[in-house]
């Protein structure tokens, strides 16, 4: 993690007193610098009326390019907006069409939609349309188009700042008395920390903009702050010197953390030259790095660890096949803003489909080979990332035990002799070796977080529906979620904010509009607080002796970084994870792989799924037994949902541990139903009752005998309601950091 995340600027001059804010929470909101807005023949030209006037603010252009670089400099977050219509003005109110136009004695000449010299006016799609040559986004900046004034109506803007974790925002842009003041005080309603930089923006009436600045900042900060850029570029020099007197610097450093010749940190292969996803991104922009230089030494790895365990990969694509791709994109990109996962390495779960790549499931009489990718793939790849392979996992995403492969069976990267976890087993093991810097796996029951757990990496999984499923092989649809592995929750985080779109072509995609917002508390997690429940010590003594010790820790460490324990009704949790497999649900499992296929193959697939798909369809459930289920799933979501209502009483996560324990190959091996039940305890609950939930390291633990023993991993997870992703990757984030504070004071 880069030093960066602890940088803060302060704005010594603002009003109505000094505004400080941190860099990595901290997001630059450009409002409207379209050429309908700041060139001549646009709308903003007839707005204004008066060509001296409207000239103004183009002049603010070249101040807001510096103060742009200024963020691109330090890899901070970026989002413009254009205001406009869609091209048969469906979204535009008879108001806001015709109330200027209207006035008798105006000088409203054309309104909205009429053709101007750049094209239909406010119309998206159109010339006048877009921002500025100067300001054109990179391709990792966010661009919000916007019906109205305001950047939120119509748009799913703070759910994007949410999923960045942004809890301060500086302003610049048109107009100032419109735009850029009514998305400014719509921030500030929902908690947002904000400044204005009075250089930076400009409007079509000099006594309304200093009115609406001095609103803005009037009342001892009403709405907010107004600085100006000068102030802005000397916080950034004096954050620079402090960080370079500390040995930091606001952008992570050029070499990797860590030594070359270092000890390997689980036993296998060394990973302290690995790279990070900031780190790599960093180095490929100071060209100290190149993607392809990177594929020959992560080959080189992936290579080596085929010695330590055959079992990762299903498919790997040759090295030729990567080189060419990395060169590809290195030739594509050069002199240009990079993508941003460009150039990072990745695999996909082998149920997940790669255009032309053979899709197995682990099952070869279910295999068939796409012509499409995933829609998740492809946004991975149209991001600049570079695909590896397909990896192993349990036989038609079944199982978390990683045992029950014709593929093989991969072990812990932390020990050959334990599971890897399921079903997303080579997922997990392909980063938590650094073979690659991320995953595309799936989680209907757990699937991608106790492996996670199980390999000492993060395992997110997002609210269902909110990442495309088109692609995947169905599991269970109603359920079915793909999923992020990565090394930190940071990474993760980068990965999902690609993946996470509306598909409108999946019919269990969520609509944005439908997912729940909240007030942020610019302060953070860690000075904010939060609240958070466990589970009761009744279902908590189902854990191993050591997982029990290790989840009493991460509970204090939560508390330390900001949390307040409270209680809270377990029972629906608990109802909802037997439902999984105790009921009708475990036929939907059966409807979507094909009653028909498993009936004709189950005597060639792995015993353990032909016993339990066999025992499944030789007790189908009735209709009416179909019918409670789907009633008692409605009502158990409703009261669970309810328990992280925190206007009502209600708790902001969910703390368990991932898992109860980490089985042996062997041990699994002879008990695998009972222990893959009892592994499923804390994770079979959340896609039943539509929760999101990330699993991440929370400490290491001794196994074996004097002689022979292993440091191995153990994982926590914390969940929440749908839609509250963002609040879960947050306080993750400082749990994160505060394992490894207390690590490297250990140390």
């Amino acid at each position: 993690m880069a030093p960066a995340l602890k940088t803060t600027l302060a704005l010594q001059d603002a009003k109505p007193y000094a505004f400080e804010c941190p860099t990595a929470t901290t997001a630059l909101i450009i409002i409207d610098i379209q050429r309908d807005f700041v060139d001549p023949g646009g709308f903003g030209s007839i707005q204004c009326g008066n060509d001296a006037v409207f000239s103004r603010a183009r002049a603010i252009v070249p101040v807001v390019k510096k103060l742009l670089d200024a963020f691109r400099s330090f890899g901070g977050h970026v989002i413009h907006t254009r205001e406009g219509h869609e091209p048969g003005l469906a979204d535009l109110p008879a108001a806001k069409r015709l109330r200027q136009i209207s006035n008798p004695v105006g000088h409203h000449s054309l309104g909205i939609g009429d053709q101007g010299p750049m094209g239909k006016l406010l119309v998206r799609g159109e010339y006048g349309h877009d921002i500025v040559d100067e300001l054109t986004p990179w391709p990792d900046e966010t661009v919000i188009d916007k019906p109205g004034k305001g950047s939120f109506w119509g748009t799913n803007i703070h759910r994007i700042l949410l999923a960045r974790g942004i809890t301060h925002l500086v302003f610049a842009g048109v107009t100032t008395e419109c735009c850029v003041s009514t998305t400014l005080r719509e921030c500030a309603d929902r908690g947002y920390q904000c400044i204005v930089l009075e250089d930076c923006t400009q409007g079509f009436d000099a006594q309304q903009v200093t009115t609406s600045l001095d609103i803005i900042s009037g009342q001892d900060g009403l709405f907010g702050f107004v600085g100006n850029s000068p102030d802005f570029f000397q916080a950034i020099d004096r954050a620079s010197a402090k960080a370079l007197t500390q040995g930091l610097a606001l952008t992570p450093p050029a070499t990797p953390m860590g030594h070359e010749d270092s000890e390997p940190r689980f036993g296998f292969l060394p990973d302290e030259s690995v790279p990070s996803v900031d780190q790599l991104l960093t180095d490929y922009r100071q060209s100290i790095r190149c993607p392809v230089e990177v594929i020959k030494s992560l080959y080189k790895r992936i290579n080596q660890y085929k010695e330590v365990d055959p079992a990762v990969w299903i498919h790997l694509e040759p090295e030729a096949n990567v080189l060419h791709a990395a060169t590809k994109l290195v030739n594509k990109y050069k002199g240009k803003a990079l993508p941003p996962l460009y150039g990072i390495p990745f695999s996909v779960k082998d149920t997940i489909d790669v255009a032309g790549v053979p899709t197995t499931a682990a099952c070869p009489s279910y295999a068939y080979t796409p012509q499409v990718s995933a829609t998740a793939v492809r946004r991975v790849l149209d991001a600049g990332a570079l695909f590896i392979g397909k990896v192993n996992l349990d036989q038609l995403a079944t199982g978390l035990s990683g045992c029950r492969s014709p593929y093989g069976t991969p072990h812990s990267v932390f020990s050959d002799k334990h599971i890897s976890g399921g079903s997303s087993s080579g997922s997990c093991v392909s980063v938590g070796e650094r073979l690659v810097l991320f995953g595309l796996a799936t989680d209907t029951a757990g699937s991608g977080r106790v492996p996670a757990a199980f390999n000492g990496i993060v395992g997110f999984k997002p609210t269902k529906g909110t990442v495309s499923a088109r692609g995947l092989v169905p599991a269970c649809r109603t359920l079915d979620t793909i999923t992020v592995v990565a090394p930190s929750i940071t990474e993760a985080r980068k990965v999902w904010q690609v993946i996470a779109h509306h598909d409108p072509e999946d019919p269990y995609s969520k609509l944005p509009h439908t997912l729940p917002t909240w007030h942020i508390d610019y302060r953070g997690p860690r000075v904010g607080g939060f609240t958070f429940a466990v589970p009761p010590p009744t279902i908590l003594k189902v854990c191993k002796k050591e997982y029990r010790e290790l989840f009493s820790s991460a509970v204090s460490a939560l508390q330390s970084c900001g949390g307040t324990l409270k209680e809270v009704e377990y029972t629906p949790f608990s109802a909802a994870g037997d439902l999984l497999y105790d009921g009708s649900l475990l036929h939907e499992r059966i409807h979507c792989i094909g009653h028909r296929f498993l009936q004709s193959n189950l005597p060639d697939m792995h015993p353990v799924i032909r016993e339990l798909f066999d025992k499944a369809m030789s007790n189908p459930p009735s209709v009416y037994d179909a019918f409670r289920d789907q009633a008692l799933q409605a009502r158990l979501t409703r009261e669970v949902q309810g328990v992280f209502d925190v206007l009502n009483g209600g708790v902001d996560v969910l703390v368990v541990p991932t898992t109860t324990q980490h089985p042996t190959i062997k041990e699994m091996e002879a008990d695998p139903l009972k222990l893959n039940s009892e592994l499923g305890t804390f994770t079979h609950c959340a896609n039943v009752v539509d929760l999101c939930g990330v699993s991440v390291p929370a400490g290491t633990w001794l196994w074996g005998q004097e002689g022979d023993e292993r440091k191995m991993p153990f994982g926590i997870t914390i969940l929440s309601a749908s839609g509250y992703d963002a609040k879960v990757l947050d306080i993750a984030g400082v749990f994160e950091e505060e394992m490894m504070q207390r690590e490297t004071f250990r140390l």
